[in-house]
């Protein structure tokens, strides 16, 4: 995967990654996806910033998820089943709750295995809904 921007794993090479490495991808794209997303606003940088920090952390990634979730299919849900009983090695954030920190690792955990499989038309699909509620 070494200097690829984009890689290509198949379902079955992604899948041997841990959910927190999944996890730590997801939280990239989902970063990326919402300031891309902000770019369009035709808003101030400072105020691109606020709006990017809002929507990516563990409390909005929560909400995300509880939006997305009808939508997924079963493979997906089980994604993010993986990522929401993975077990960091530190806790959850002071803003956040255990269980609001779990189901943003499981919403990262899927965004993870949807890039590194190349599902970007999917990925584009969900990013909508994956913007905070105020925007």
């Amino acid at each position: 995967m070494s200097g690829q921007l984009s890689p290509r794993l198949s379902p079955d090479q992604a899948r041997l990654l841990s959910p927190l490495q999944l996890a730590f991808v997801g939280d990239a794209v989902h970063a990326l996806l919402t300031r891309t997303h902000l770019i369009g606003e035709n808003l101030k940088v400072h105020d691109m910033h606020l709006r990017a920090t809002r929507a990516v952390n563990a409390v909005s990634q929560a909400r995300a998820l509880q939006r997305i979730l009808p939508l997924l299919t079963e493979e997906e849900a089980g994604l993010v089943r993986r990522g929401r009983n993975a077990h960091p090695h530190h806790g959850a954030p002071k803003s956040a709750s255990v269980g609001e920190y779990a189901a943003a690792t499981g919403l990262e955990t899927l965004l993870g295995y949807l890039y590194l499989t190349g599902q970007t038309e999917r990925l584009l699909s969900l990013s909508p809904y994956l913007q905070a509620e105020e925007e």
